[in-house]
């Protein structure tokens, strides 16, 4: 990874992002929604 932007191309052809957010554990409710509201603030995509 060289940069913030970089991606993997899968074995079925699909990029994905080498930095991801993280969210897989995250408990539902007023946590998750704040943490996504927080990271697309900050320029997430």
């Amino acid at each position: 990874m060289k940069s913030l932007t970089d991606s993997y191309q899968l074995y079925n052809g699909v990029s994905i992002p080498c930095i991801g957010f993280g969210t897989w554990q995250t408990p539902d409710g007023d946590t998750a929604v704040s943490a996504v509201k927080y990271a697309i603030e900050s320029g997430y995509r």
